[in-house]
């Protein structure tokens, strides 16, 4: 039997979209383009504590060159920052301002836990220590090591790139509920901010009654 040549014949609109092709246009999803921008310009919110942080710091230097991933514009104002790298041990302390500062980044925004000290405490397994900073606020990725090389913090970005792409737009004000946060879980419970004074921040940061940067929560 033959073959109907009409039925193998292109509608008008797939031949004008093989024609942009041809001319380089390449079609996609609005989220796809969103997401593709997002993965590209990530500005990171530096929060070094320790020895964990002078890795960090090489990131950015010529000889790694974090540039070529499109997250070198390291800000020190969390307003302007959706990428939050913790570097080092965190102490009880500096727990309130580690929690600040993730409070007043715009969504969405993610969160790196760079060193074994900041992923479970490390060696320092005493009463002044935070023993995870997932305890805190919610983790995307963890970074092993003591100190981890910087190598490995490329890695980490590049997952939390991969993860971008895969995320699903929200409308503005929505809050992501992804990450690694231990206050959901009723075994361990969030643990207690301690901060003197009326900058104390509580609740958990799921919680869509949480101030948030977007609602124009200012922390001081």
């Amino acid at each position: 039997m033959g073959v109907d040549t009409e039925t193998l014949a292109l509608d008008t609109r797939t031949q004008d979209d093989l024609a942009l092709l041809k001319d380089g246009v390449v079609l996609g999803t609005l989220s796809k383009v969103v997401d593709l921008a997002r993965k590209y310009s990530l500005w990171p919110m530096p929060f070094g504590l320790s020895c964990c942080a002078i890795e960090m710091m090489a990131v950015a230097a010529s000889r790694y060159d974090l540039a070529r991933f499109g997250a070198e514009a390291m800000r020190f104002t969390p307003r302007q920052c959706d990428l939050m790298i913790v570097a080092g041990t965190l102490t009880k302390k500096m727990a309130s301002a580690a929690r600040r500062i993730y409070d007043q980044m715009p969504e969405p925004k993610w969160v790196i836990a760079m060193g074994v000290c900041t992923t479970t405490g490390g060696m320092f397994n005493s009463y002044s220590v935070v023993q995870g900073i997932d305890h805190i606020i919610p983790v995307d990725v963890y970074v092993p090591g003591c100190p981890p090389r910087p190598e490995a913090l490329i890695y980490a970005v590049m997952k939390i790139q991969e993860r971008v792409m895969k995320e699903k737009w929200r409308p503005a004000g929505e809050r992501r509920r992804s990450g690694h946060y231990r206050g959901r879980d009723p075994k361990y419970g969030a643990l207690p901010v301690l901060d003197p004074g009326v900058k104390q921040l509580e609740g958990n940061p799921d919680d869509k009654d949480t101030p948030t940067w977007r609602k124009g929560y200012y922390g001081g």
